[in-house]
C-alpha cells in the first residue's frame, strides 16, 4: 500500500480544522467568525494596481527573474527601519530573510530548531498553525499558563526547570491568536531574564503589533534582547494584504545562516515580485496611513462584536476584551463542548474555531476563538444573535 511508504513524521501531520472551515464559510449564507481573514475592502488595490503596471514597465526583467535567497534587500533595509521606529528593535537588514509569509518561516524554525523530544514551551492556548508546523518534527510541547498580562514567570520557570531538552519559546506577545491577549511590558522583560538564565530561544511571532485600537504599542519582546535570544517573525499579511504571501525572520546571523540554507532547498527564495512591489508601495505610499484606516476600521468592528455579545450571549459566557489584533476569545460555561457547539451554529449559518484545537496538550473543550476583521458590523450582529441562539439551545 502506499500509505505504507509514507514518512513517519507524516502521522503527526493533521489537516487545518481552520482551513477545511474556510471551505464551509465560502457559502455566501454562512456568516463566518472563523479565519483570520483581513478585510478585502481595505486592500489598496488602486495603488497596487497602478505600481504593479509602474513595476513591469520600469523593472520587469528584474522583478520577474530569479533573485537572492536573503530577499530583496531595499525591502530588507525597509524592515528593519520599521521595526525600529513601531516596535523599538535594532535589527540590521543582513540579520533578516524574507519568507513566504510566516507560515513558512514557522515551519523553518521547527526544521532548524527541533529535534525529536525536545521541549518548546508555548502559551496556552497558542496558535494552531505554529502547532501544526512544529508538530511535524515530533517535539514534546510544554503549555505555560498565562493570564491576562501574557505567561506567568513562575510558571514558565518551573517548566523550564524540569525539561531535559529546552529549545525555545513559542510566542505572540501582542493581540494574540486566538486569545487576543497583549503581554506587559514586565512579563517582556521577565522572559528575556528567564531565556538568558536558561539558555533557551524565545520565537516572537508578530503579525497583528500595528493593529492596536487603545493605548501605546509596547516595545517588541526583540527590542530587550542583547544576547540574540530572541527570533521576530513579521508579516504583511494583516497589515497589507495576505496574498502577496510576504513575512520575514530577523535572527541573529549565526541562526539567520541556517534559515538561508534551508530556504534554498524549499523554494530558492520569496516572489522577486511580490517583495518588490511592496518596497514599492512603501517608498511611494504612506503606509501609516493605511494602518491607521485599517485601525479605525477594525476598531469598530470589535467594538460592534464586544457590544453583540454583552447584549445577546447567556449567563455564564465570558469573553475577552482584545485591545488590538482580529480575535476574541470566549469561554462557554464548564461542560459545554465548543466542537459540538459548532454543528449547532453551522445549522444556523454561522461559524467560528473551536477552542480545543488550540491546546495541543490539555485541550479545554468549553472555548472558542471568534475572528471580528472580516465583515461589516450589521453581519457581526447578526452572527453573534445566531450564534448566542445555538449556545441556547445546548444549554
Amino acid at each position: 500500500m502506499i500509505s505504507a511508504l509514507l514518512a513517519e513524521r507524516m502521522a503527526y501531520i493533521k489537516a487545518s480544522k481552520i482551513r477545511e472551515l474556510l471551505k464551509i464559510t465560502e457559502r455566501p449564507e454562512v456568516i463566518s467568525f472563523a479565519g483570520g481573514l483581513p478585510a478585502p475592502e481595505l486592500f489598496p488595490i488602486q495603488a497596487l494596481a497602478d505600481l504593479t503596471s509602474r513595476l513591469i514597465l520600469d523593472e520587469g526583467y528584474k522583478a520577474l527573474q530569479y533573485s537572492t535567497t536573503e530577499g530583496y534587500r531595499p525591502l530588507r533595509e525597509k524592515i528593519a527601519m520599521r521595526m525600529e521606529k513601531v516596535f523599538k528593535t535594532r535589527v540590521a537588514a543582513d540579520e533578516i530573510i524574507i519568507t513566504s509569509g510566516s507560515q513558512q518561516a514557522l515551519d523553518f524554525i521547527g526544521k532548524v530548531l527541533i529535534n525529536p523530544e525536545d521541549e518548546v514551551f508555548l502559551e496556552s492556548p497558542s496558535y494552531l498553525g505554529a502547532i501544526n508546523a512544529f508538530r511535524a518534527y515530533e517535539p514534546k510541547f510544554v503549555e505555560v499558563e498565562t493570564d491576562d498580562e501574557g505567561m506567568i514567570p513562575e510558571a514558565l520557570e518551573a517548566a523550564l526547570k524540569q525539561a531535559k531538552h529546552p529549545k525555545f519559546i513559542y510566542i505572540i506577545p501582542d493581540f494574540q491568536n486566538p486569545t487576543g491577549r497583549t503581554w506587559s511590558l514586565e512579563r517582556r522583560k521577565a522572559l528575556i531574564g528567564l531565556a538568558s538564565k536558561y539558555g533557551v530561544l524565545v520565537v516572537e511571532d508578530n503579525p497583528y503589533g500595528e493593529l492596536r485600537y487603545e493605548g501605546e504599542i509596547l516595545p517588541a519582546v526583540k527590542s530587550l534582547d542583547t544576547e540574540g535570544w530572541v527570533v521576530y517573525l513579521g508579516s504583511f499579511s494583516k497589515t497589507l494584504c495576505p496574498g502577496m504571501r510576504i513575512g520575514w525572520i530577523a535572527a541573529h546571523r549565526t541562526l539567520l545562516e541556517k534559515f538561508v540554507l534551508i530556504k534554498q532547498g524549499a523554494d530558492l527564495h520569496t516572489s522577486t515580485f511580490s517583495q518588490m512591489l511592496i518596497n514599492r508601495y512603501i517608498e511611494t505610499q504612506d503606509f501609516d496611513a493605511h494602518i491607521r484606516k485599517l485601525c479605525q476600521v477594525y476598531r469598530l468592528r470589535r467594538d460592534a462584536i464586544i457590544r453583540a455579545m454583552e447584549r445577546y450571549f447567556p449567563g455564564g459566557v465570558r469573553c475577552n476584551h482584545p485591545k488590538g489584533g482580529l480575535f476574541t476569545w470566549v469561554m462557554l460555561p464548564e461542560g459545554m463542548d465548543g466542537t459540538e457547539l459548532l454543528k449547532e451554529a453551522l445549522s444556523k449559518n454561522v461559524a467560528f474555531v473551536p477552542g480545543a484545537s488550540f491546546f495541543p496538550c490539555t485541550p479545554k473543550k468549553n472555548t472558542l476563538r471568534l475572528n471580528f476583521s472580516n465583515m461589516p458590523e450589521d453581519r457581526i450582529e447578526q452572527g453573534i444573535m445566531r450564534l448566542a441562539d445555538a449556545i441556547v439551545s445546548l444549554q
